[in-house]
């Protein structure tokens, strides 16, 4: 069945893990579109300060306070979103934090917890929110990464809950369709972006942990979240070097191995020392009420390709570039690789 959206200036949106980064360029730029928000995270001054502002300004905003890993506080964002406003049209899972560190370095205890909030706060969100959409339609757009294709070193348990989103989500979206269900189910893949991400997630390392570049503003995350919004799509990858990153993995996986061996780990270091008192966000609530992070290098406030995923035709045209662009790498490196 077509499924139709609302404008966004016709729609209430909640985000979770609406406090900083992505969630709060989200909720800042869907507001400013016209739309009702329910901003959720676990940190109530941020969101209570956000909130205040963005009502100032004349736009309809309202907080929860909340942690994804627990059911019940999805349900009540939910509830308070029917109370506030009638109900939602978009429902966005956006909260996640990592790790950075090996393997088998990292705590079960710690594993376990990333994927608390990255899994099972989304899945809790996905099922909550479809309960509410299947009668009255609208968009869940879930924030995979473009490690749910291609894992990385230095963050394998991060890794490991992405594909877990995007296996949960693809699966949820068929089963969806199967029974006409009015309801646009969307997987956003961001490459690295300039967020306070490396500054929340929890160190193992003896350096603090950086982006590998290119690394993307924010707000193309957004865009692209807020796109999903009024126009069903399957999923939308935010950043060239994702999408080539993605590519790689998929076509040439030996060489994609390599790449992350001799460029991913050390480039994740980031030459300053660990700090010993790190504020990470991980088992509880951090710092919060901003939407870049502390990335040092160069940040790309757009995307040729992101710009151009929107629209069928030319995506389709970058999709067959990029393939191009690494089958040239296979006949360069090694012609007899499959």
């Amino acid at each position: 069945m077509k499924i139709k959206l609302k404008k966004l200036g016709q729609q209430t949106i909640v985000v979770t893990g609406a406090s900083s980064g992505i969630g709060l360029a989200t909720v800042r730029m869907a507001a400013q579109r016209g739309a009702r928000v329910i901003a959720a995270a676990r940190n109530e001054s941020a969101l209570r300060e956000f909130c205040n502002k963005l009502r100032g300004e004349g736009h309809q905003a309202h907080y929860v306070v909340a942690d994804v890993g627990s059911e019940s506080d999805i349900r009540r964002i939910s509830g308070e979103a029917i109370g506030r406003f009638g109900g939602f049209d978009t429902w966005v899972n956006n909260a996640g934090v990592s790790i950075y560190g090996r393997i088998l370095d990292v705590s079960i205890e710690d594993a376990r917890q990333l994927f608390e909030t990255n899994f099972w706060g989304l899945v809790y969100g996905s099922r909550i929110a479809a309960e509410h959409l299947r009668t009255r339609g609208g968009s869940l757009i879930n924030i995979g990464s473009v490690v749910s294709d291609t894992a990385v070193p230095l963050q394998g348990f991060y890794s490991a809950s992405k594909h877990a989103v995007k296996g949960f989500t693809d699966a949820l979206r068929i089963e969806l369709e199967e029974q006409s269900t009015p309801v646009s189910v969307t997987l956003i893949k961001p490459g690295a972006i300039d967020t306070p991400y490396t500054q929340h997630a929890k160190n193992y390392l003896d350096e603090e942990p950086t982006h590998v570049p290119p690394v993307y503003d924010p707000e193309l995350v957004a865009d692209a979240i807020l796109h999903a919004a009024e126009n069903p799509v399957r999923d939308l990858m935010v950043g060239g070097g994702a999408r080539l990153m993605s590519a790689m993995g998929r076509y040439t996986p030996s060489l994609s191995d390599k790449y992350m061996e001799t460029t991913m780990v050390s480039g994740t270091k980031s030459g300053r020392p660990s700090e010993t008192n790190r504020k990470d966000a991980l088992h509880q609530p951090s710092w919060g009420g901003e939407e870049r992070g502390n990335y040092e290098g160069m940040v790309r406030k757009t995307s040729v390709y992101t710009s151009a995923a929107i629209h069928p035709v030319l995506a389709g045209a970058l999709g067959l570039g990029a393939s191009l662009a690494v089958a040239s790498l296979i006949r360069g490196r090694n012609p007899v690789e499959k």
